[in-house]
């Protein structure tokens, strides 16, 4: 699961939009309150970006295999209480309750913690899963590739990246 920056304003908006047609939450702006989504979103980027760039820094400092980069920043990410995959989306439904806590965009909360977390974390796996969607799409028409050899895995980048394009993620 990935989560891409220029889908950040589109998710937050999907939320904030769910949560106060659901009635969870009310809400005078929603695009002042969705701007408030976005920066748990945007920190959690950062964060990802910054505990895995510091595992990349260790892994060369230490002359570890790169199969070693997960390890460092499931490390990493402990240590800071941070999660990455499944455990990220988690990670980001509590942020973004506690956000909605203590923002001023947000007018009142009627739900419980729980059930908005419930109902924000299939929002952000929906748009996370997105790689997997990708992944599935090149494969697709990769079929009469026989995976493993270099033509392969030059041909799966560059239609990786058309489909990337095509979707408006990089």
């Amino acid at each position: 699961m990935r989560l891409y920056r220029d889908r950040i304003p589109l998710i937050a908006k999907d939320i904030v939009l769910k949560l106060a047609e659901d009635g969870d939450i009310e809400v005078e702006n929603p695009d002042e309150a969705s701007l408030d989504a976005e920066s748990v979103l945007n920190e959690y980027l950062r964060l990802s970006i910054e505990i895995t760039e510091k595992a990349k820094e260790r892994l060369i400092s230490a002359k570890l295999p790169y199969s070693s980069l997960g390890r460092l920043k499931k490390t990493l990410a402990d240590e800071r209480g941070f999660q990455f995959g499944e455990e990220g989306v988690r990670y980001i439904s509590v942020q973004m309750v506690e956000m909605f806590m203590q923002s001023n965009n947000i007018d009142e909360i009627f739900t419980e913690d729980f059930e908005l977390r419930n109902k924000i974390e299939p929002i952000l796996q929906k748009h996370m899963s997105l790689d997997d969607e990708i992944d599935a799409e090149v494969r697709k028409r990769m079929k009469n590739l026989e995976e493993g050899t270099t033509t392969w895995d030059i041909e799966y980048q560059n239609t990786l990246e058309k489909i990337k394009v095509r979707y408006g993620l990089e």
